[in-house]
């Protein structure tokens, strides 16, 4: 797959799905960067940080719901209070085991483009980057 992207934020506290989904980010050759936050928090001081003067704009996140800490749901609150210049281009998706109906709908509501269940696969990650880039 041509690198259409410049990152893709994994944000999951599982360290073998964060090892799993970077290798199928990584094998699809479809991003410059790959980038892991093992917690919400995590991933909101990656948004946050810059480098020389730019911030890392992932172009999507996959984001799981069930996180110890700061879940998915709480990550996207303090999402949503960023500048626009911490969260520009992102597409998220929410990567989950969650079989929980409410969750689903709950997405719905939100800023999340998609909603998937583990595993990431290299088929899935393609029909998410050709539908939204």
């Amino acid at each position: 797959m041509e690198k259409k992207l410049k990152c893709i934020l994994l944000v999951d506290d599982d360290a073998a799905t964060n090892f799993l989904n970077s290798m199928v980010v990584e094998e699809a050759e479809c991003c410059e960067r790959c980038v892991v936050a093992k917690s919400g928090m995590e991933a909101l001081e990656f948004l946050k940080s810059s480098e020389n003067g730019e911030y890392p704009q992932p172009d999507l996140i996959f984001l799981d719901i069930n996180m110890p800490g700061m879940n998915g749901w709480q990550f996207l609150e303090h999402y949503e209070k960023l500048h626009i210049d911490q969260k520009a281009k992102v597409i998220i998706v929410m990567l989950t085991t969650s079989l929980n109906p409410d969750d689903l709908e709950k997405s719905k509501s939100t800023k999340v483009e998609g909603f998937i269940h583990k595993p990431l696969t290299e088929e899935i990650l393609k029909k998410i980057i050709d539908k939204n880039f």
